[in-house]
């Protein structure tokens, strides 16, 4: 195949820009010309998978830019931690496991968000995180940030206002993107198992509520279990004028179903009535996200899933249901 590069133009080049802006390097529109922005979007891609960073897209650089979905490797750990990569890779744009190691600079005034439900320095929420990590698991924390561990530790230990000077210094401030080598040390912190275990218990509160709101509707899936999961991350919760008009129509689903068909179609329920609560500018955009899960499959901001192939998320009944 032909390799792309800085001056390269075409259809091609269009669709290298929508790749890299689906997976969260590429901020422009995709023009199909390929300039500075998308030479820099490709080495950070690169970076991020393992590849050398020389901004040249070629065989080995198209192939992670366009992998199949269904051979992306399964999240491992219990059913917490596949709800978390599920609803982690629609918050990143990215599938499981680089959900986990996604790093976005101050586009938004936090400074800079990290990990697959962008905790960030800003609300403090990546702060508690990166101690824990440092506190745990001093030998792997060394591994990664070497020479640079003492300046990431001095930020941590600081007020607020230390994380976010921090952050400052280590991102292109025109860009707000992440620079080297500090973004190859944080995706690597990112793919480490005990990092991944510290992005699960950080995401613990979801998961409760989850289980209870799975309680309150009857939802006994592995399926219904990341449906709810998901709502509490991006919707808060279903109010009490939504639970009744749920409630409603599960009462006229017929009593001849069986558990998986009523199971299913309580969560396309809960899925529609949801969405058509939320922000009207949002509501399309929920309804796809809650309907790709209750169907267990589907298509979310450009990216197909399959919850059972990907993430093992399938409509059988949850361990602890």
């Amino acid at each position: 195949m032909a390799t792309y590069k800085n001056g390269s133009a075409g259809s091609d080049v269009a669709r290298i820009q929508q790749a890299l802006k689906d997976a969260g390097f590429y901020q422009g529109e995709p023009d199909g010309v390929f300039k500075d922005q998308t030479e820099a979007a490709v080495k950070g891609f690169q970076a991020s998978v393992g590849l050398a960073a020389d901004g040249l897209v070629g065989p080995a650089t198209w192939s992670k830019l366009f992998a199949s979905p269904a051979a992306a490797p399964q999240p491992s750990g219990d059913l917490d931690t596949r709800c978390l990569a599920l609803t982690g890779s629609f918050e990143t744009g990215r599938l499981a496991p680089d959900c986990f190691a996604a790093m976005t600079g101050n586009f938004d005034g936090q400074g800079m968000s990290f990990g697959a439900l962008q905790w960030n320095f800003g609300q403090g929420t990546l702060q508690p995180l990166l101690k824990e990590m440092l506190a745990k698991h001093p030998e792997v924390a060394a591994q990664i940030f070497g020479g640079y561990l003492d300046q990431l530790r001095q930020a941590l230990n600081g007020v607020k206002a230390d994380a976010l000077s921090f952050a400052a210094a280590i991102q292109d401030p025109a860009k707000k993107s992440i620079l080297d080598p500090w973004k190859r040390m944080f995706a690597s912190l990112g793919l480490t198992p005990e990092f991944q275990a510290i992005e699960v218990n950080g995401a613990a509160a979801y998961a409760t509520r989850g289980v209870g709101l799975c309680q309150d509707y009857g939802l006994w899936s592995e399926r219904g279990r990341a449906l709810m999961f998901d709502i509490c991350v991006q919707n808060g919760s279903i109010p009490d004028k939504v639970r009744e008009l749920i409630l409603a129509d599960f009462a006229k689903l017929p009593q001849s179903l069986s558990p998986e068909d009523a199971e299913l179609e309580r969560m396309r329920i809960v899925a529609n009535r949801r969405a058509e609560a939320a922000n009207p500018k949002f509501v399309e955009d929920v309804r796809t996200r809650k309907l790709c899960i209750a169907e267990g499959k589907g298509t979310v901001h450009g990216i197909t899933y399959d919850l059972a192939g990907q993430f093992g998320l399938a409509l059988r009944k949850a361990a602890d249901a």
